[in-house]
């Protein structure tokens, strides 16, 4: 598999490397810990071009920095292990010589999670791939951390399972950032989050022990579930290196409905009802009136598309369900060619790069809040990014549900005005905040998560402290237990970073 990036870089007229946009303290291996870096890793890379690939992820504000020619950080030195033994020797090395090390690997994250904030070594996990066992009576398949999602669920479909899981970055990401920031899938409502199906976790530890969690049996009352400890910690307390995770046998059928509300609140009420009774279509999917206009083309209101695969018995149970609760919110059937229309467009991203070229500001925020609290957020949080001045459009969706709640993405555009231009040094990058700040806010204060998959990485982490309060010093024993030098992805979760002697942020 090959990575992709968002936007190519502006080249530089003098061909030098791209300033970086976060000015902080630099560590960089001298020619001793190269010499070893090279002799306990396949590959170690220090040429340019490896380092400014490595320099970023997909995160959206990056993308109007890279027009401008600039990264977020560049890494100094590039290493890709084959093995769980070489991962361990390079995290050693690191650990001896205080070298910050960010794990990454598809680069899918749009957070920037994967940004080597105080250079040092980027640990790239490409090299790490493959399914090692699939157990079709025990339903489990053991992975490398570093297998793009094509070939993974591929080999399993070609024994007859699936993983069903779906993230929109599926071509582009891999298992070890899907487990890193707890990723959800498309058809998360029938199959589950990536931590409902991880079973166990192999884990390279700050101080290089490899440790193995959860291997054993299902369920297991032996402690608290340590794969949880490292699931969503974004390689801030651990890399992991491999994964067990359950499979489902491919399913016999699949089907499809379209309905349209006359507002979004009757169709969250729908959905609400149908996760109530028990019915979990895979795709579940509500778009507010502005979002059925952008993606649909339809002004009729607000559309809900509906698909799952399952059992034909089972199939044919809940969209019975799914069909008796929208008929009781006085919805209509609409043009069931709109879903296939969403399956065409659904991983299409190729808008942003064009946008941010036009000078315009775009990002997706996915939250989460429970069903009670739904309604209020949708409310608080559009509110809240119409009141920029800058705000051309502003709209959600609701993407994935559960019995007690549901994850909405907000979405919002904006551009500065000439007086801004002419007056701020960075007037996108100060709405772009500005946008994120309002509904991180307005999403506190209406008793909302702030991030539902996409993790915390830099954009969210000075709001993490807030949302933990009284549990956030448990967080940072537990880092300081298990990274007590720092090396590992510093920066990231609202940890202070004292690799370079200063705490950062």
């Amino acid at each position: 598999m090959s990575r992709e990036v968002p936007i190519e870089l502006t080249e530089a007229t003098n061909n030098s490397l791209p300033t970086s946009r976060f000015e902080l303290p630099i560590i960089t291996p001298d020619a001793a810990v190269l010499k070893r870096l090279e002799e306990s890793c396949s590959t170690v890379l220090t040429d340019d071009t490896s380092r400014i690939d490595a320099s970023r992820d997909w995160w959206p504000i990056s993308i109007k920095w890279a027009i401008g020619g600039s990264v977020p950080a560049l890494p100094t030195v590039v290493a890709r292990p084959a093995s769980t033994e070489e991962v361990a020797k390079v995290i050693a090395i690191c650990s001896e010589f205080h070298i910050p090390v960010t794990t990454s690997a598809g680069r899918s994250g749009v957070c920037g999670g994967a940004v080597p904030l105080f250079g040092g070594i980027v640990l790239d996990m490409i090299d790490m791939t493959g399914i090692s066992d699939i157990d079709d009576t025990s339903l489990t398949v053991r992975a490398a951390a570093g297998t793009f999602g094509p070939p993974l669920e591929e080999e399993l479909r070609t024994n007859g399972f699936t993983l069903g899981h779906w993230p929109q970055s599926f071509d582009i990401s891999t298992l070890g950032g899907w487990l890193a920031c707890r990723s959800a899938g498309q058809y998360s409502t029938r199959y589950g989050k990536i931590e409902d199906m991880a079973r166990g976790l192999e884990v390279v530890m700050a101080d290089s022990t490899v440790i193995h969690t959860g291997f054993n049996a299902p369920k297991a009352a032996t402690g608290p579930d340590l794969s949880q400890l490292f699931l969503g910690s974004e390689g801030t307390l651990g890399v992991i290196t491999e994964a067990r995770l359950s499979i489902r046998p491919l399913p016999e059928l699949s089907d499809h409905r379209t309905w349209i509300f006359s507002n979004f609140s009757d169709g969250l009420e729908a959905c609400r009802m149908i996760l109530r009774r028990g019915a979990t279509p895979a795709v579940m999917r509500l778009y507010d009136a502005q979002e059925s206009t952008l993606h649909f083309e339809t002004d009729a209101g607000c559309v809900l598309i509906v698909y799952d695969e399952a059992d034909p018995g089972l199939l044919s149970w809940t969209l019975q369900v799914v069909d008796q609760e929208c008929a009781a919110q006085h919805a209509s059937l609409g043009d069931n060619g709109l879903v296939d229309r969403w399956f065409d467009k659904r991983n299409d991203v190729s808008v942003l790069a064009p946008l941010y070229k036009s000078g315009i500001v775009v990002d997706t925020i996915e939250v989460a809040a429970s069903w009670k609290n739904l309604p209020g957020l949708y409310e608080s949080c559009m509110s809240a990014l119409q009141s920029l001045p800058e705000t051309l459009y502003a709209s959600a969706h609701l993407s994935h549900s559960y019995n007690d709640g549901a994850c909405m993405y907000m979405t919002f555009a904006g551009q500065p005005t000439d007086d801004q231009e002419a007056e701020e040094q960075n007037p996108s990058e100060l709405y772009y905040n500005a946008a994120w700040r309002r509904t991180m806010e307005s999403v506190m204060s209406t008793g909302g998560s702030i991030s539902h998959h996409h993790g915390i990485g830099i954009q969210r982490a000075s709001y993490l402290r807030t949302v933990l309060g009284p549990a956030w010093p448990v967080m940072e024993s537990i880092k300081n237990s298990l990274d007590p030098e720092g090396i590992l992805n510093p920066g990231k979760l609202g940890f202070s970073s004292y690799v370079c002697g200063t705490p950062w942020p």
